[in-house]
């Protein structure tokens, strides 16, 4: 720990002279503004995209941004756009391909929990099933990033807690509206799902994202909390509200077998928070730089990369939103271990990684323009669709 402080040290001053330097604050709104700057880096220079927004400030608010399912894809700006938001970044790391699975469908869904609006959309896939560069070591799939309903930005993790009762007795929950749920476990899932084929829930381990799609799978349909239809394989198309799918994989998928039409079943879930008691108002998932100014154990401080970060500033009061351009330029990126530096040098003291590299999008607009502009350069060339992103809004 000693000498990845010291590491971190060397990093955060080497930042000190150019990180300051160039770009003057442009207001988006009372409480909103925007700048780009150039900052050095292990490998060269980056240019940097920098949101600050003062959650204390009237009219003030952030919200998830994603395209009305769980199991979809949209481009920053077109979310942004469809909410009225001034300005958003992308968010969580999200089930890109499935070149794994031939004939399995990428599902576009996010790798960690998911709230909008105090309504929780989704909980978080096991560890070994996560798409993204790999993981601090002290750090999983339920971390997330968000404003409490205090209206203060903070850093946690977000837990699945249910259950399935049926006339046989009850067992734990194992998943909610996941692309991948964990070997031998029930998941369930509901209209915020979207349209998407439920297939790829029953592919991969919970230690092997690339392990096979098991053949010992079940289905069963609840609505209005009895059995309505069962199926021997996950299915696909929307789920009316009041409707619950259940998917079973190995023992989940024998449990469900003993379920006919006509059954009584009760199903809860929720979303339990660790370390604090305010429940969030929005979250997002991803992963820990820097908690309360100290770096997260084991930080990559050799890989490169265009990135994406949030951060909290004066107690949760001000929230940072970065997006490194992509141009090709800039492209060398920075290590997370810088990410982190160049945040704390912005006032951050919590810092967040999300999704980086293609998906790196920040978009703004002032209070009186109609659209939002993508402000960084994606280095896929072109806007990414996204599970979902961070949205920022002011109103009157």
């Amino acid at each position: 720990m000693v000498a990845l402080l010291l590491v971190w040290c060397a990093v955060l001053w080497g930042l000190a002279p150019d990180a300051r330097a160039a770009g003057s604050w442009q207001e988006l709104a009372p409480g909103v503004a925007y700048r780009d700057f150039d900052a050095p880096a292990a490998h060269g220079t980056v240019r940097v995209h920098l949101l600050s927004v003062d959650l204390r400030a009237r009219g003030v608010d952030v919200d998830l941004l994603h395209p009305g399912a769980v199991a979809a894809r949209a481009p920053i700006s077109r979310l942004a756009d469809a909410r009225g938001a001034l300005a958003g970044i992308n968010g969580d790391f999200f089930n890109i391909s499935e070149s794994q699975h031939p004939g399995t469908e990428a599902t576009g869904a996010a790798v960690g929990p998911a709230i909008a609006a105090r309504r929780v959309l989704k909980s978080a896939v096991p560890r070994g099933q996560r798409f993204g560069p790999a993981l601090p070591p002290d750090t999983g799939t339920s971390e997330v990033f968000g404003v409490g309903v205090d209206h203060r930005a903070r850093m946690g993790g977000l837990v699945l807690e249910g259950s399935v009762t049926g006339p046989a007795g009850g067992y734990p929950l194992g998943g909610l509206n996941q692309y991948a749920l964990p070997v031998g476990s029930v998941g369930v899932y509901t209209s915020d799902w979207g349209t998407a084929s439920r297939a790829r829930a029953v592919c991969g381990s919970d230690t092997d994202r690339a392990a096979p799609c098991t053949t010992d799978a079940y289905e069963v349909t609840v609505r209005g909390g009895r059995v309505v239809a069962v199926a021997g394989a996950p299915g696909r198309g929307p789920i009316p509200e009041g409707t619950e799918v259940l998917v079973g994989r190995e023992a989940g998928a024998g449990r469900l077998r003993t379920l006919t039409a006509g059954d009584r079943v009760r199903v809860r879930h929720r979303l339990v928070a660790n370390g604090s008691p305010v429940p969030f108002r929005f979250a997002v998932g991803g992963y820990p730089l820097l908690r309360n100014g100290i770096p997260r154990p084991g930080l990559d401080d050799t890989t490169s990369a265009v990135r994406t970060a949030a951060g909290s500033a004066d107690g949760g009061g001000r929230l940072l939103l970065m997006a490194l351009d992509g141009a090709p330029e800039w492209r060398s990126g920075m290590t997370v271990a810088e990410v982190a530096a160049l945040m704390a040098r912005e006032g951050a003291r919590d810092v967040f990684s999300l999704d980086g590299g293609g998906s790196s999008t920040l978009v703004s607009r002032a209070a009186d323009e109609p659209a939002v502009v993508v402000r960084n350069h994606p280095s896929d060339g072109t806007e990414r669709p996204v599970s979902n992103g961070i949205g920022v809004f002011a109103r009157g």
